[in-house]
């Protein structure tokens, strides 16, 4: 599954669509979303890491530590960048704005000319400035360097930094860096944490896997109204057949892997079938006749 394509909802539009085939169970405050907060949660564990989004980032290393994103949920690698070189892009065209002032603002000489010479008048005696405005200035880093990071809950288990044999060392603890250099750029790759810009819970948007969202929370809904003595078995029963098959379908549809993940495994299986089968006949002295 690739990741371009994986699109998130709010918990709250999750639950509204639970809510509207519980409706007479939600009139009724048999429904408490904070109750359902951690099912949810639990949905987008089990779906594992291939649901969060892949991002990455520059961060600046001072005294020894650097603050992570707010979204960060798992390090995939990270390396240590330097030799930084600037460049300031060049506009081409008409990238040019004519703002026009306040004829009160613009102050004139004896002449009544402006005294600002960036200030020019036109045949109308209105008073205007041609203001250029320049993009961003582009960073090119032309050397990165291997890091070492401390094995934990929030790097990956692949994470290669935790194999790479480096003087850089590094270990991440309570949304900080902590590095063995005292300044420093620090590029990073992570998996975001499945949090809207407010830290609001995200789920994933997809008409199949959307029921094994919707399946998960009403069965813990009709679990709890069972255990306070609501005769709901017949329904929990229902519910729970439709979640084990919901379940095998979101799972099924995001561990399918995307075209780039064939291709490379394709790669790797053609490599080591051409060292299996012909790299040995690469010993062979040449017979010439």
């Amino acid at each position: 599954m690739a990741q371009y394509t994986v699109k998130y909802r709010s918990f709250d539009q999750l639950l509204e669509d639970v809510t509207v085939d519980f409706s007479s169970y939600a009139l009724e405050g048999m429904i408490e979303p904070q109750q359902l907060i951690k099912v949810a949660l639990r949905v987008n564990y089990d779906l594992g890491l291939r649901i969060h989004q892949q991002k990455e980032v520059v961060i600046d290393v001072e005294h020894g530590k650097a603050k992570l994103p707010s979204d960060f949920y798992t390090l995939n690698f990270a390396l240590l960048a330097g030799n930084m070189t600037w460049q300031e892009p060049v506009l081409s065209g008409t990238h040019i704005e004519d703002v026009v002032l306040d004829r009160g603002l613009v102050e004139l000489d004896a002449n009544d000319c402006p005294v600002d010479t960036s200030v020019c008048q036109s045949d109308c005696g209105n008073y205007y400035q041609l203001i250029q405005k320049f993009k961003t200035k582009t960073v090119t880093y032309e050397s990165l360097q291997t890091i070492r990071i401390k094995p934990s809950s929030a790097v990956s288990g692949d994470c290669p930094n935790t194999r790479w044999s480096s003087s850089y060392q590094a270990d991440i603890r309570g949304g900080f860096i902590y590095t063995s250099f005292q300044t420093g750029k620090l590029y990073v790759n992570y998996q975001g944490a499945l949090e809207d810009e407010n830290g609001e819970l995200q789920v994933m948007d997809h008409p199949m896997i959307n029921e094994y969202y919707e399946y998960a929370i009403k069965q813990r809904i009709l679990e709890n109204m069972y255990i306070n003595g609501e005769d709901v078995v017949q329904k929990l029963t229902l519910v729970e057949q439709r979640l084990r098959g919901a379940r095998n379908n979101a799972l099924s549809i995001v561990n399918t892997p995307d075209f780039a993940e064939m291709k490379k495994l394709w790669e790797v299986n053609r490599k080591a079938q051409y060292h299996k089968y012909v790299d040995m006949f690469k010993s062979y002295p040449t017979v010439q006749y």
